[in-house]
């Protein structure tokens, strides 16, 4: 997982300006579903498109340990730089730029969870959250404290280290370069800068999914139809900013 991030990649350039936040997101399980686009659409805020990989749409849930947090060229936070977080995300475009959508980011940071629904309104929420990791095995847990929905369960590595080929469904779930939210009624954009993901196939055992179940998207929520795992990226991220319709960034 290097820290030198490549730009050959990118399907748009990233902004002139430099990063505001430095991060690394480690141990992740990326489960996977196909779902109908009339029960994803009431998720999805006005001025975004559902994206779509040969007339599907996906929604991912995904937990993973997001690691020292920290502005551009200041040290991590013992303490509050790291936090486990687990996301539920499907993918849409604005003025042909593909990215992510979280549906819900429930995090064990407090300080996270305050400030970047306010300020950025991500839909950050408050949980008890644990992930382990041990060689091809990643134990996850989660407990949203507002309301209780949960996740539970564990994933397992298997096969070979893999990069998404392109025009694949992998090439579509992961390289993702920028993410959406809606504040204050607006659609606004972040741009995320990491290397190509590399991954192996995965399988899963869930014993609780009501994270995903309170979505209501007609789905086996303790099956899902892809499974893929990554040690992980280093992240650049540029602020949040107001997208206009008429703009190309």
């Amino acid at each position: 997982m290097g820290r030198t991030l490549r730009s050959d990649h990118l399907p748009f350039a990233m902004p002139s300006s430099k990063h505001a936040l430095s991060q690394e997101w480690r141990f992740l399980t990326f489960m996977h579903w196909e779902v109908s686009v009339e029960s994803l659409q009431p998720h999805i805020p006005s001025g975004l498109e559902i994206d779509l990989f040969d007339g599907k749409a996906y929604v991912g849930t995904i937990p993973f340990l997001m690691k020292n947090v920290r502005p551009r060229l200041l040290p991590a936070v013992p303490g509050i730089s790291s936090f486990p977080e687990f996301n539920i995300r499907t993918y849409v475009t604005k003025n042909g730029k593909p990215g992510v959508l979280f549906l819900t980011l429930d995090a064990q940071s407090r300080i996270t969870c305050y400030h970047a629904p306010r300020k950025y309104g991500l839909p950050y929420r408050y949980a008890k959250c644990e992930i382990s990791e041990r060689e091809d095995v990643y134990t996850w847990k989660s407990k949203r404290i507002s309301d209780g929905v949960e996740l539970l369960g564990y994933s397992k590595s298997k096969g070979e280290l893999m990069s998404a080929d392109k025009d694949s469904l992998e090439e579509f779930l992961f390289e993702r370069y920028c993410l959406y939210t809606n504040h204050k009624d607006e659609i606004h954009m972040a741009y995320t800068q990491h290397n190509p993901w590399q991954y192996k196939l995965g399988e899963v055992e869930i014993a609780k999914n009501s994270l995903t179940e309170s979505y209501n998207l007609g789905i086996d929520v303790l099956n899902p139809d892809y499974v893929h795992m990554s040690n992980g990226v280093h992240v650049h991220t540029w602020p949040i900013q107001a997208v206009r319709d008429d703009c190309a960034e």
